[in-house]
């Protein structure tokens, strides 16, 4: 039982997470380093729509696992990773279409909808790492990566976070004229993110620290 409320809660986060980047989508003003390239791809291809880039690049960020890790990757999570990276792709399309009627009209309501974007995709991460039940395909490719180089996972994560913005820069001034996925809105959101998170932290550190207080008075 606890074991569902936990995958419960990392889907409900899931979905909240992919509601974030379709905020961010719709700012135009750059999306998250891992989204940015699909993002990119699928303004300059309709072959896929951005979730479906978003899960061909989940393969490829598995394969990459299995390649590095050989015998020493369970095949139960990657069987999970897999479904959980499709679910995610699907997701991120149907919440893009949820909000495909909001108009963006102005640049402060471009830098509106991203701090909606951050601070949604920042709740949305929180409750998968308080779900403790799976990693998404990057993530875990980085884990995986760290383990076989002995690099830091922050590390590892800092270099390819670099490396997706750079990607994605070069295919957006070389296809599209421009920088499409990765823009000052990338850069807010790589500073606020991680401290939204904190600070949803500390909200619930303060609640749980409340009812103690309560149930012992």
């Amino acid at each position: 039982m606890k074991l569902v409320r936990q995958y419960g809660l990392f889907l409900v986060g899931l979905f909240i997470a992919s509601l974030g980047v379709a905020f961010s989508t719709k700012a135009g003003l750059g999306t998250s380093p891992v989204a940015s390239v699909p993002y990119s791809v699928s303004l300059m291809s309709d072959l896929l729509s951005f979730g479906g880039w978003l899960n061909l690049l989940s393969v490829l960020q598995i394969t990459v696992q299995v390649l590095l890790l050989g015998r020493r990757c369970k095949p139960v999570e990657i069987v999970i990773q897999t479904l959980l990276a499709f679910v995610y792709g699907y997701l991120t399309d149907f919440s893009c279409c949820l909000i495909a009627g909001l108009e963006v009209g102005s640049y402060p309501m471009q830098l509106v909808f991203m701090l909606i974007s951050c601070i949604v995709l920042a709740f949305g991460i929180w409750l998968q790492l308080k779900g403790g039940v799976a990693m998404l395909p990057g993530e875990a490719m980085n884990r995986a990566i760290s383990t076989r180089t002995g690099r830091r996972y922050e590390t590892v994560k800092v270099f390819f976070d670099v490396f997706y913005i750079v990607v994605s820069a070069v295919l957006g001034i070389v296809f599209l004229g421009g920088l499409k996925g990765v823009r000052e809105g990338s850069i807010i959101a790589a500073v606020a993110i991680g401290n939204l998170i904190r600070f949803y932290n500390r909200c619930l550190n303060r609640l749980t620290s409340r009812r103690e207080e309560k149930t012992h008075a």
